[in-house]
């Protein structure tokens, strides 16, 4: 609609100990070109200066409200972020991240180019590694820059179901808020952290009717330092990544959604889970085991066996987990894919990576919780 490069969004923040990085993130929302904003910013029950500082931004603008509140995890608190939000777009911004000052007006300025109703904006991100020391600082493009070119009209998920394969990113977007209590769409309120992003990708993505996509990054996202997720200290941590890996094919499920596209990316995702809780809490780890076979059950051997992005390598595991040992055959769509796939890791991202860049976007894939996250594991 053209009236969007006008609109007022909702900048929710959910808030829990971070008061080293929260006035850079704060900083950087106030500072948007574009500025008919509302900031909500939600502490959930920080211990430490977290509120004081919220507080006295409030004190100096206006545009900023401030929420305290019980500990009641990630979901929950972007929930009531969104419900009380009053601007036609919503955007969640992490409060040890931050974003360029740009990012509200181009988003804003690009939906606004379309005639349709736009549902869901969507751009790519900067991911920083070892940010914990200014020494070893260093910023590389997210998985999903230069995977699609900037859109020229708008599409659904069926048409680009690499939306959904790498990290959820759900705050490297803009979501109409109509759209959003339509649907009736908010988080799973997980306890903790809770990977409530992985749902709500879900959710946005499979039932928007028109997401539109700009191939340039705001947002900077602080990634999983080296390590941080080894030896998880409980079984549901162990499982999380299966059980929402689960809960996104629920959604599926129920919205009826059979596109072999989509299903091919979300497998893709459930591959790199497996892989991810191996590394974190070892193959033997009884409830990595039994997880895996929880979540190989639900997949169609078909789409494994013929998926051009799993290697042979997973598709034996598949096999060694399910005891479905049909033969694998030469898979011609394989081999477009890696020819595809080297000409993209030459164009875009400058040829082979070393093996601080392979081991950093390992992690990265996984989308294992920050490791800075009080609420998480």
């Amino acid at each position: 609609m053209r009236e969007d490069d006008r609109s007022k969004v909702s900048v929710i923040v959910p808030v829990c100990n971070v008061e080293t990085y929260l006035a850079q993130c704060l900083d950087s929302i106030l500072g948007q070109t574009h500025r008919d904003l509302e900031v909500i910013c939600l502490d959930d029950g920080s211990t430490d200066g977290s509120l004081a500082i919220l507080e006295a931004y409030a004190a100096k603008d206006g545009r900023v409200r401030v929420v305290a509140k019980e500990n009641e995890g990630y979901g929950a608190t972007c929930n009531r972020g969104i419900d009380m939000a009053t601007g036609r777009w919503v955007s969640i911004i992490e409060p040890d991240d931050w974003i360029d000052s740009t990012m509200y007006a181009d988003m804003l300025a690009f939906a606004a180019s379309f005639d349709e109703v736009v549902d869901v904006v969507k751009c790519p991100w900067t991911d920083w590694y070892e940010w914990d020391d200014p020494a070893t600082a260093h910023s590389a493009p997210g998985s999903l820059a230069g995977r699609l070119a900037t859109s020229k009209e708008s599409f659904t998920l069926a048409d680009e179901p690499v939306l959904i394969e790498g990290h959820p990113s759900v705050w490297s977007a803009v979501y109409r808020k109509g759209f959003l209590d339509a649907n009736g769409i908010r988080f799973r309120p997980y306890p903790g952290a809770g990977w409530a992003d992985n749902p709500f990708l879900i959710d946005t993505l499979a039932r928007a009717r028109s997401i539109v996509y700009l191939d340039t990054p705001y947002y900077n996202y602080r990634a999983d330092l080296p390590f941080a997720t080894l030896d998880h200290k409980t079984d549901e941590a162990v499982a999380r990544p299966f059980d929402r890996w689960l809960d996104m094919l629920d959604i599926l499920e129920g919205l009826g959604i059979d596109d072999r596209g989509i299903l091919e990316a979300h497998y893709l995702r459930g591959f790199n889970y497996a892989d991810g809780a191996v590394f974190d809490d070892g193959e033997d780890n009884p409830v990595v085991a039994a997880k895996t076979r929880e979540m190989f059950s639900r997949m169609d051997p078909d789409i494994v066996y013929w998926h051009p992005k799993l290697r042979a390598r997973r598709k034996r595991r598949f096999q060694e987990v399910t005891g479905d040992h049909r033969p694998l055959m030469p898979n011609p769509r394989r081999m477009r894919y890696l020819a595809q796939e080297s000409l993209y890791q030459f164009e875009e991202r400058g040829g082979v990576v070393g093996l601080g860049g392979r081991v950093a976007r390992f992690v990265r894939d996984r989308h294992i919780e920050k490791g800075t996250r009080p609420d998480g594991e």
